[in-house]
């Protein structure tokens, strides 16, 4: 059986892997393209045995690169999530932590050209819109991957990619409150849906008979919960105006209690079906955003700051992240944009391969 050829770049991005591809070596045909992309990756297995990904949401991540032909703007990145066995591909959300390879990946493909000691990218996530200015160390015109930069979730030091986010309020939806309340009741749980950066819905660990504190193996184990969240999911999902989303991985959960190691707040993130074992970075900006609006299901579980900007420091089962937010409170919670710093590092670049009854590759 003949098998197509399609050059990748693979990296570990923030706490996420997965392949890099140009845009233009893959198929303009959504249909086709996920087909292509559940192949490479191998969903279907619960090992992923027969492609590249993890056996896991976090490792089963595509990220997409093209030249932008906007203005002002460098790289267009289009994001997948594939499923690890149910063989789904969703091209809805974006994800922050690949994100923080797009820029090295960019200077791989030769798509961007280092510009100094540090080469600033303007990236436009092309699956909700958002604007991110990465900044990616180049010293000397050359891009390097090693540094002292460290991060939960990932061993040892590497170079920092710092990112800043704008535009990232009502991502998805249009609004910063699709419900548009502050707080819903969703049986019989308070819940807070927002949308910066990722459409979330969030509650209090306790609200659901947690502690907040839990590791992500015994959140994975605890399947009542999981048929709870779901349920609560689903119907936050109808109020947010995104439909039935039973097959689609947003809107995402969230869980907060009050720190207790130190940071602003203790969080648990959920990707919807599984726990992440540690933070999204989109997730990251919502669970900050929550934390710092008066009257959402965070009051109570924090001092919040009296103006911005303001590091927040998300307490989450692998350790912390950092997000500095920069907002206003003169009517109520305006966010104007939050910034983080992840790592990212090229594990191996060639060419990956797919049956070609799927895709025979370019005409």
């Amino acid at each position: 059986m003949t098998q197509t050829a399609i050059p990748f770049v693979f990296m570990r991005g923030g706490t996420s892997r997965g392949p890099y591809f140009n845009r233009g070596d893959l198929p303009e045909d959504r249909d086709t393209l996920a087909e292509v992309l559940i192949a490479a990756v191998g969903s279907g297995h619960p090992l992923n045995i027969d492609g590249i990904g993890g056996g896991a949401a976090v490792t089963t991540k595509v990220a997409m690169l093209s030249r932008s032909d906007e203005d002002g703007i460098d790289i267009d990145y289009f994001f997948a999530q594939v499923s690890v066995e149910d063989r789904l591909v969703d091209f809805k959300p974006t994800c922050g932590n690949i994100l923080s390879g797009v820029g090295p990946a960019a200077i791989e493909m030769g798509l961007v050209q280092p510009a100094g000691d540090q080469t600033e990218i303007r990236i436009r996530a092309v699956n909700t819109g958002a604007e991110v200015l990465a900044r990616v160390q180049t010293p000397g015109g050359t891009l390097t991957y090693e540094g002292e930069t460290a991060i939960a979730g990932v061993p040892g030091t590497a170079a920092p990619v710092a990112l800043s986010f704008m535009g990232v309020v009502g991502s998805s939806t249009g609004a910063f409150l699709p419900s548009g309340h502050l707080r819903d009741e969703i049986d019989g749980v308070e819940v807070t849906c927002m949308d910066v950066a990722m459409p979330m819905v969030i509650a209090r660990a306790a609200d659901l008979g947690l502690t907040g504190y839990e590791s992500a193996e015994a959140l994975d184990a605890d399947r009542d919960f999981f048929a709870r969240m779901e349920a609560i999911r689903i119907e936050a999902g109808r109020r947010m105006g995104l439909g039935d989303v039973s097959k689609s991985v947003t809107p995402k959960f969230g869980l907060l209690a009050p720190a207790r190691a130190g940071g602003t707040i203790a969080t648990l993130y959920f990707m919807p079906w599984n726990a992440h074992p540690s933070m999204a970075v989109t997730g990251s900006q919502c669970l900050a955003s929550c934390a710092l609006t008066p009257g959402t299901v965070a009051d109570g579980l924090l001092e919040r700051p009296a103006t911005g900007p303001a590091e927040i420091v998300l307490e989450h089962p692998s350790g912390t992240i950092d997000v500095l937010v920069d907002f206003e409170m003169s009517d109520g919670f305006t966010l104007r944009s939050a910034g983080l710093v992840r790592t990212a590092r090229k594990l191996a670049d060639g060419r990956i391969y797919v049956p070609g009854r799927i895709w025979a590759g370019p005409a």
